[in-house]
């Protein structure tokens, strides 16, 4: 391999274990490709009232006092959803419009109307006028619930006039925080309930009018404030409280040190690392974008630093992100969304999801591993690396929260009461890391420790002081979580639009048995149609709204073709899932491919190249529905404990198998015929049968054997060369490829060596 091509780690690199990328550039990177990041800042001008609060100085002015008052509001609306969760006392018709009203006015208030609006000191009196309005309509509806439940199928014109401008400032929240596509998507199925009369085929429909199509959407439980606003109200808000709270406590930082304690100095480290803390951070956060983020600043300069190439590099921690998504136990707001549209709960979700989630991030490993021996990059130096035992140790207590809402899951207590405990414990664990930074500055204090000092300077130097940071970090989690929550909540109320337009027209089953005609009624075909179409209708869209949008409108087409009954509430939880998958992976599937997008910025990489190696890494997540769609006990379904064990045992093998064809490379440079024989063996153990099994692993097995015999007779490995098909026609690859196929062969036999 010429070298002047590329490096290799066979010089010691330049490793900076503490390289991240500037922060101004992260807040832009998610700004661009994080609709939900790019919202107003209130910092002031440093000209003004000068007013102690406690132990802070605030300089009170315009822009000042318009951030206390939006945080005052984020904080009363955090406390009045504890508030619901704790006492129980606020009915579903009132929590639901109080919920989406709160959204709607931080969404006006902290979301300029476009993009290039300047969004620092700036709120627009109309922004503030709708703001108002929107929680007038919604205060409507929850004070005069009792009213309008007995008003049911004659309401007035002000309850009509109340659901018209719900319904568009509605879409305008949609517009700005969340995007075009799910707002297109909407539009299009309220134009299907009025004008639906006019089309041919299946798709016709009687037609409504205005007032009923308003009605339906507005005061029913099947339209705006259904199923998946009133997740968004109770344990979806619980959950991101939860994970505010966690972030309040640094843990995103001991997850990436506790993956360079375990991997950091493997082969291929950096990448390995980015694997596992995006897997943990996954379990806590419910973005793609946001986990490539938060992660990936640390994560792909490290991995460029040794020796990865850039779009690589980038796709590791895209793809890793992206599976975050579907990593129990927390998996993101979406799981919690499909224990209510299933009808389970959510323990059984989160078990489902694992053998799936462990066979994601093992497929991912197995090509970072075989992308590190291909090109024989090293780990970084274990001198420099975090150490495991002192990691925990030190901060051990910071998994407290984790472990304590996985227990109260795993006891078959409520979601809403386990993550009230884990929210409490959290904040516990936030109070003991305060005090453990005071002792700290404490025993080294007079003495001259610059790296303790340093790091601790900012957490409290008195034991009072401590417990008022302490008392700040649980304001700021609230007005955080209060936050956070915008995109999520909007997203659902725009579902609640489209499964509304669903029920109302009974389009669900007609597009599940349209879809089914189309493919003629093959199972296989129906399932590639479907895919593809998850793929593009979540392109674009937040998670939350993904799930909503692909199982209501896909989910029916594969319970129709595979002949599940829509009672059996497993089987529907796997159509579910099938749809759910390909609704996550659009996130890193090109062209939109945000979180590939996101790598690639932080990168400095071909946007598009990233994302098709983003595909490739994440190839296990195309092909690991079609396993548990055919074979359902991979989803812990009706599965006896040794039938688990050979499904994910001979799944793993399948994705080595795959990797290996993708990346041409097991030990050595895989020539064609290798490769195919590779890939033939891991999409044969896709399928669940015994006898596909045992080929599948002849063939992986058998394979790799054939390159170790060639290590031996020619004396070791092959150097790939990246360019070595560079400028040949197509014709002249598959000549050049075949013929080198046979003279492998031919040499292997003859027991002639050959030269790299």
């Amino acid at each position: 391999m010429n070298g002047e091509e590329r490096k290799l780690s066979t010089e010691k690199p330049d490793v900076k274990p503490n390289q991240t990328v500037d922060q101004e550039e992260l807040e832009a990177i998610m700004a661009k490709y994080d609709r939900e990041s790019a919202t107003r800042s209130f910092i002031g001008t440093g000209k003004g009232r000068k007013v102690k609060l406690l132990r802070w100085e605030l300089t009170l002015n315009r822009w000042t006092v318009a951030g206390l008052v939006l945080g005052l509001i984020c904080l009363v609306f955090s406390i009045v959803q504890l508030y619901a969760a704790f006492t129980a006392r606020i009915p579903a018709t009132q929590l639901r419009p109080l919920h989406l009203g709160f959204v709607m006015v931080l969404a006006f208030l902290l979301y300029p109307a476009t993009k290039k609006m300047k969004r620092v000191n700036t709120l627009p009196w109309y922004d503030v006028a709708l703001a108002a309005l929107a929680m007038a309509c919604c205060l409507y509806i929850a004070l005069q619930h009792v009213e309008l439940a007995m008003r049911s199928g004659k309401y007035n014109t002000m309850d009509i006039a109340v659901g018209i401008v719900l319904t568009l400032l509605l879409a305008e929240t949609c517009r700005r925080v969340v995007g075009l596509p799910i707002l297109i998507i909407a539009t299009v199925f309220v134009l299907y309930a009025f004008f639906g009369r006019y089309l041919p085929g299946f798709l016709a429909h009687r037609g409504f009018n205005l007032t009923r199509v308003v009605s339906h959407l507005v005061f029913t439980t099947e339209g705006i404030m259904g199923t998946p606003l009133g997740a968004s109200a109770t344990f979806i808000f619980l959950f991101v409280l939860f994970g505010a709270f966690l972030e309040t406590t640094h843990v995103g930082q001991f997850f990436i040190d506790l993956a360079n304690a375990v991997a950091g100095h493997r082969r291929g480290g950096p990448a390995k690392v980015a694997v596992l803390a995006s897997a943990l951070e996954g379990t806590v956060s419910g973005s793609s974008v946001a986990n490539t983020v938060g992660s990936g600043s640390f994560t792909i300069p490290m991995m460029k630093n040794l020796g990865y190439r850039p779009e690589f590099a980038g796709a590791v921690e895209a793809a890793a992100s992206t599976g975050g998504q579907i990593m129990p136990p927390v998996m993101g707001a979406a799981a919690f969304l499909m224990a209510e549209s299933v009808g389970i709960s959510y323990s059984e979700i989160a078990k489902a999801a694992i053998i799936p989630a462990i066979l994601y991030f093992a497929g991912i490993w197995i090509i970072v591993e075989l992308e590190a021996r291909k090109y024989g990059l090293k780990g970084l130096p274990k001198e420099q690396m975090p150490v495991l035992k002192k990691i925990f140790l030190e901060r051990g207590y910071l998994i407290i929260p984790l472990i304590v809402i996985i227990g109260f899951l795993a006891a078959n207590f409520t979601p809403i009461f386990a993550a009230l405990v884990g929210i409490a414990a959290a904040a516990f664990c936030g109070m003991i890391r305060r005090i453990h930074a005071f002792m700290v500055l404490r025993k080294y204090a007079g003495i001259n420790e610059k790296n303790v000092t340093e790091n601790y300077a900012d957490e409290g130097k008195t034991l009072k002081e401590a417990l008022l940071k302490t008392v700040g970090d649980i304001l700021k989690s609230l007005v955080t979580g209060a936050k956070s929550v915008i995109g999520v909540a909007i997203a659902c109320g725009m579902a609640g639009i489209v499964v509304g337009m669903i029920t109302l027209t009974g389009l669900g089953l007609k597009m599940g048995n349209g879809l089914v005609e189309i493919a003629g009624g093959r199972q296989l075909l129906t399932l590639l149609l479907t895919m593809i179409a998850s793929i593009i209708l979540g392109m674009g869209v937040p998670t939350t709204a993904n799930y909503l949008i692909t199982s209501t409108i896909m989910a029916p087409a594969v319970i129709a073709v595979m002949g599940w009954s829509n009672t059996d509430t497993y089987m529907v939880l796997t159509a579910h899932m099938f749809t759910f998958y390909f609704g996550i992976v659009a996130d890193i599937t090109p062209p939109v491919a945000l979180a590939a997008m996101a790598g690639s910025a932080i990168a400095k990489s071909s946007p598009m190249r990233t994302g098709f190696n983003a595909v490739k890494l994440a190839i296990a997540a195309f092909l690991i529905p079609y396993m548990f769609v055919y074979n359902p006990e991979m989803l812990m379904i009706d599965a006896h404990w040794y039938n688990i064990l050979r499904i994910a045992v001979t799944a793993i093998i399948g994705m080595f198998g795959i990797g290996a064809a993708l990346e041409g490379y097991y030990s050595r440079h895989a020539h064609l015929l290798q490769r195919l024989l590779f890939l033939a063996g891991g999409l044969l153990l896709v399928d669940p049968g015994l006898l596909t099994d045992i080929i599948g692993i002849a063939l992986v097995v058998l394979t790799a054997a054939w390159q170790e015999l060639e290590n031996k007779r020619f004396g070791g490995r092959m150097e790939p060369c990246a360019n070595y098909y560079a400028g040949m026609s197509l014709g002249k690859r598959v000549v050049t490829v075949l013929t080198e196929s046979f003279v492998m062969i031919g040499r292997l036999i003859t027991g002639k060596s050959a030269s790299a």
